[in-house]
């Protein structure tokens, strides 16, 4: 007897899993290759604009924990745009020179240094960001996280 049913349960899910799963197959790739191939361009802009880093030059404003030298400062503005909630640090910012050469923000050398926020979508945030020594900055790269996707912005 639970032979026969063993037998009974292959058939039906040779015949009638073939029928139920070619049916679906047939429409689901032609459903999914077209919204794939109509949504990845608008997709792929999404994902690029999803966050905004816009950067110019500023003076550098001193605060108490600054120690002696020359900074360099640049103001920051992290524009959120994707619909998940992002995290800003000044430790996700390097200033890129004009001759290539790479700067870690100074933590707390500005008094106008960027914030530690949260931002919700829509929202945006605005603060300095400061490498030590005098150069010129060209761009301001944004890494959303320590190891997350980088956005970069020109200094203007």
């Amino acid at each position: 007897m639970v032979g026969v049913l063993v037998f009974l349960g292959i058939l039906v899910s040779l015949f009638g899993g073939a029928n139920t799963t070619s049916t679906p197959k047939d429409p689901t790739p032609a459903a999914s290759s077209a919204p794939t191939a109509g949504g990845t361009p608008s997709a792929e802009p999404e994902k690029k604009a999803a966050v905004a880093v816009t950067a110019k030059k500023t003076e550098f404003v001193k605060s108490i924990l600054a120690q002696d030298g020359e900074y360099t400062s640049v103001s920051v503005t992290v524009t959120n745009n994707s619909s998940k909630t992002i995290d800003v640090n000044p430790l996700y910012f390097t200033i890129t020179d004009t001759k290539g050469g790479k700067h870690t923000a100074e933590l707390g050398a500005d008094k106008d240094q960027i914030a530690t926020v949260e931002l919700a979508p829509g929202e945006n945030v605005t603060g300095t960001v400061t490498g030590k020594g005098a150069f010129t900055a060209k761009t301001v790269t944004y890494t959303d996280g320590l190891i997350g996707d980088s956005v970069r912005g020109d200094v203007s």
